[in-house]
């Protein structure tokens, strides 16, 4: 019976706001990773996959609960665990061989030793020949080996991969994707298990045996799917479109949402509530296809994501954005245009200006209540830094400027109010 590699018992993580209110990103994170599995990570952006993973490899504590790797509380790094990040991470000023190697120093192995088991790991990650040459020398996609290697020349029992393959073009990403399976299946690298934060729906299907599903404010497992197709598994094969269709019904439905005939409540929204960071020009071309043939108003989601070639990091935005505005709804992995959607993208662009606006005061509560401090203001005229404060109640100051940013442009959008993007100025004037 497979062993307990690492377990997460009632996992919570807070951050503090600049003006010391904490922010809940993850709530009682209970997970068990076993030896002989890979588990994927999936979850819209900001969700908090990423600060779990930093969380399992002791890089930043938990508020609350308990974390073991075999048993053991883990309070900090520990041996035995290793992480490849997005970003490659590697010293510019070291070779090949001498980033594979800094891991190995840090544990201080003897020299010789390091030397020896550095170049078996660049061979083995397929860069036999490069050990002498630096980063800016390499491609994107060697130099994510370099991270694959730095992290498995430790030996490690546990490989945490953060989003590993989003840097890379889709052929060098499937490819590195295709070594590492590869790697895994001829046991060919000691790791007992992986698991992988991801973005991509297609590559956790591909790779995991297990999808865990994250919903956030705060990030919280939303569902759990198990796979077991046989590898390699073909993307176009009617069983794998089937769980890539289960992965999109739990990002895109709510828990009590069950068919498309009785759309469920959504959960009331306040002044904090994180927007969707989605262009109103992108999500407008997309209800307009939904609207088009073959969709005619209702379409298939992982069907629609192919067609429009768009990623979950690109798709799930927008579809939150016409769901939230009453455009569309969705349920069991479809989405279906609303009767104000096709008013909305049917209409003339007058209307649609009425349309929107009225949309955005009756769900948008920031936008109703930047509205109103306009309205009530002599002179009609507010600074963005008094929205800003506002918002920095609820989230930081980089969620806050992006979630104003999106409210300005629908908003202007809607002619509910204009912005000066030289005094940073929200007012009714253009309104």
């Amino acid at each position: 019976m497979p062993s307990d590699l690492m377990t997460l018992e009632g996992i919570s993580k807070s951050y503090q706001t600049p003006d010391h209110i904490g922010r809940l990103v993850l709530d009682q994170i209970n997970l068990r990773l076993q030896e002989g599995e890979i588990v994927a990570l999936l979850g819209k952006s900001g969700c908090g996959k990423s600060t779990l993973l930093r969380v399992m490899a002791g890089l930043v504590p938990p508020n609350a609960g308990a974390l073991l790797y075999r048993g053991q509380p883990v309070r900090e790094p520990v041996r035995g665990i290793a992480m490849v990040f997005q970003s490659f991470a590697l010293f510019p000023w070291l070779t090949v061989l001498g980033n594979v190697e800094l891991g190995l120093e840090a544990l201080g192995i003897p020299r010789g030793e390091r030397r020896r088991r550095a170049e078996a790991a660049v061979d083995l990650i397929g860069l036999g020949g490069f050990e002498g040459a630096y980063p800016k020398e390499l491609s994107g996609g060697m130099r994510q080996r370099v991270g694959f290697a730095r992290a498995l020349v430790t030996e490690p029992d546990l490989l945490l991969l953060d989003e590993p393959f989003s840097a890379l073009d889709v052929l060098t990403a499937s490819t590195l994707r295709g070594d590492l399976i590869e790697l895994w299946l001829e046991r060919r690298i000691p790791t007992k298990g992986i698991l992988i934060v991801s973005h991509n729906v297609e590559e956790a299907v591909e790779l995991a045996d297990r999808i865990i599903v994250f919903s956030s404010d705060p990030g919280r497992i939303r569902g759990e799917i198990p796979i077991t197709l046989p590898y390699p598994r073909d993307a176009a094969h009617p069983a794998f479109r089937q769980i890539v269709d289960e992965v999109y019904t739990l990002l895109t439905t709510a828990p009590q949402r069950d068919d498309l005939r009785r759309p469920a409540k959504r959960e009331a929204i306040g002044l904090g509530y994180r927007l969707p960071n989605a262009s109103i020009q992108r999500f407008l071309g997309l209800i307009e296809d939904l609207l088009a043939a073959p969709h005619n108003g209702r379409a298939d989601i992982p069907v629609l994501a192919d067609q429009e070639a768009l990623g979950m990091d690109e798709l799930l935005p927008m579809i939150e954005a016409l769901e939230l505005l009453g455009f569309t709804h969705t349920a069991k992995g479809d989405i279906e245009v609303t009767g104000s959607g096709r008013a909305f993208a049917e209409a003339d662009m007058l209307e649609r200006k009425r349309i929107f606006a009225e949309h955005l005061l009756h769900h948008v509560p920031l936008a109703a209540h930047i509205r109103r401090v306009l309205d009530e203001r002599p002179g009609h005229r507010a600074p963005e830094e008094r929205f800003l404060r506002e918002l920095e109640d609820y989230m930081s100051e980089e969620e806050a400027a992006t979630v104003l940013e999106t409210v300005i442009n629908w908003g202007r959008f809607g002619e509910l109010f204009g912005y000066d993007y030289h005094s940073g100025v929200l007012s009714l004037e253009a309104a």
